[in-house]
């Protein structure tokens, strides 16, 4: 391995995780500064003009003049700031306008009614609940055309808790929000108004359990999308008038001074997990700055079940304790309190570990929220799964552990007939691929003959410059350079050494003035239809990298690189 000089690697590793530690709050939070989010502010002023026409008429005015000035020239919109336009950000964003500001917004209206058509419409949207809601917005502003026919909503699904927790997941309240909107829009027969008469109760209770377990903020997930849909659900059904002020209010909270919202409002521990996994592989594990961000973890693990999922307690949400949890970050929570020095004597590491054994799905695999779930975006997932076997291997569960010896044996068989692997929550597929080759590899399997197709296919779609992007010749990426670099490593194989030289390289190149690295639209909120950045995620993931290359580099000419001392 022709290494890069050392001197040039300590360099960009100390300048990196001192950029990283100057994001960590007081309180041991690492933060962001999110992008506005189209999509959120859209769907947020359709729904306060529906809930709250008089007192929220501030924030609706201040919230279609910021859709207006974010516009494209060619008519539409993207999802969030920076991105180009595309079809569901553009679909919701023409609705809103017309049900909140026709007059004040009829040009951008009929340019962006332009722009939907000339992108193919709502047919091009993949995922068919992301396309039925666009259709059922657009149906309320009386876009008929543009919406074209209209599915009925299943509402009947949440009188089966089984059914409707493997179906429908993480969207069971946006979807009971979309379904309480069409007592308006459908008509119904005698027998629909019958079973709807079960079916509604039983909605609102999931709704008001979901409220309940949040501490009655309003927030619901702390997300405005999804907040907005049941908004609007609530109020053209006029039901649970108490839920509906309470999101206003949350809503209106989570405003930003621009007048848009984010798309999720708080992921301080997504970033936090990352953040100390990154400092960790990059010596900074026994700095006393982490101390209160593991505080920050202890504080946060789930004490309670979130019954809406039948999840139990003792996982983390994205956000805070009364967040709802999720498989990700609690495997990522767990890498990082494993990483600590004193991480044999934590209890909570102890406790997080047997609730994500539990979280296993039968055949093997992890999913995001549902245990067995048949939700595409919910799982089964390879890269949750390969973040679920790091996080044991990394709390010293042997290769041979019953967990972790399914979640390998559900990865061998998981990928693309090319060798590739694909990620339900970051862009496709260098990202996923990346991951299930560090993790394989770490847990006895380097040599397997699927491991190595998967890193074959990582070295043949690095990039003329070093970097990688998503394997489609798209330009590269810090991020997804960072996890190629990581399963190139992890396998041991020299014949990756050129290709893990020049990512490195392209790494310390693109590091700027002040140790940051540019964060890139890799995070997924809507897949395949809407991305975005995190500066943690990526600053965390170039520190691994870099972390993992100094300590392959050291451990070849017989030197153990030492912890940094704070």
């Amino acid at each position: 391995m022709t290494a890069v000089p050392t001197e040039a690697l300590d360099r960009a590793i100390s300048d990196g995780a001192e950029a990283l530690l100057r994001r960590q709050r007081p309180d041991g939070v690492f933060g962001d500064d999110p992008p506005a989010s189209v999509l959120g502010t859209a769907g947020t002023v359709a729904a306060l003009h529906a809930a709250d026409p008089l007192g929220s008429a501030d924030l609706v005015d201040a919230g279609t003049s910021w859709l207006r000035r974010q516009q494209h020239d060619d008519g539409g919109w993207g999802g969030v700031v920076g991105a180009d336009s595309e079809v569901v950000a553009t679909a919701v964003a023409v609705a809103a306008l017309a049900l909140t500001a026709p007059e004040a917004s009829a040009e951008a209206i009929t340019a962006g009614r332009a722009r939907l058509a000339a992108m193919g419409g709502v047919d091009t949207v993949t995922d068919p609940a992301i396309s039925l809601l666009c259709r059922q917005l657009l149906t309320l502003a009386g876009m008929t055309v543009e919406a074209g026919p209209l599915r009925r909503l299943p509402l009947e699904i949440v009188l089966f808790d089984r059914v409707r927790r493997q179906r429908l997941s993480f969207r069971t309240s946006p979807f009971i929000g979309l379904a309480l909107m069409q007592a308006d829009l459908l008509p119904t027969g005698r027998l629909r108004r019958a079973t709807l008469r079960r079916a509604r109760p039983a909605a609102l209770r999931l709704l008001r359990a979901i409220y309940d377990h949040e501490g009655r903020t309003g927030a619901l997930s702390e997300d405005p999308w999804p907040a907005a849909l049941v908004l609007l659900g609530l109020a053209r059904s006029g039901e649970a008038p108490d839920i509906a002020t309470a999101v206003v209010g949350w809503l209106r909270r989570a405003v930003r001074p621009d007048g848009a919202w984010d798309a999720v409002t708080n992921l301080d521990l997504t970033r936090s997990g990352y953040a100390v996994t990154g400092l960790a592989a990059a010596g900074y594990a026994a700095d006393p700055r982490l101390a209160p961000t593991r505080d920050f973890f202890h504080a946060t693990q789930k004490p309670t079940a979130f019954t809406v999922l039948d999840v139990p307690p003792g996982g983390w949400s994205y956000s805070n304790v009364g967040g709802w949890p999720v498989t990700l970050e609690s495997a990522e929570i767990l890498s990082a309190l494993a990483g600590y020095p004193d991480a044999d004597t934590d209890p909570v590491l102890r406790s997080g570990l047997t609730w994500l054994i539990g979280r296993q799905d039968t055949r093997g695999s992890w999913s995001l929220w549902v245990r067995d779930t048949k939700l595409a975006n919910d799982g089964p997932c390879p890269a949750i799964t390969s973040q679920a076997v790091l996080a044991l291997h990394d709390a010293g569960h042997p290769d041979d552990h019953p967990a972790v010896a399914a979640g390998a044996a559900w990865l061998l068989t998981a990928g693309r007939p090319d060798g590739s692997y694909e990620n339900l929550w970051y862009r496709d597929h260098t990202s996923g691929t990346a991951v299930v080759v560090t993790a394989l590899s770490r847990v006895g399997h380097a040599r397997h003959d699927v491991v190595r197709r998967a890193a074959g296919w990582l070295r043949d779609t690095q990039l003329p410059d070093g970097s990688w992007g998503p394997g489609d010749g798209t330009a590269g990426s810090v991020e997804e350079t960072g996890w190629a670099v990581q399963g190139l490593l992890a396998t041991g194989d020299p014949g990756h050494a050129d290709a893990v030289d020049r990512g490195v390289g392209w790494l310390l190149a693109a590091a700027g003035p002040d140790g940051g690295w540019p964060a890139t639209r890799v995070c997924n909120y809507i897949r395949h239809h809407l991305r975005y950045p995190n500066a943690v995620i990526t600053q965390a993931v170039a520190l691994r990298a870099l972390g993992e290359y100094r300590r392959t580099v050291a451990g070849r000419a017989g030197v153990t690189p030492g912890a940094v001392a704070r």
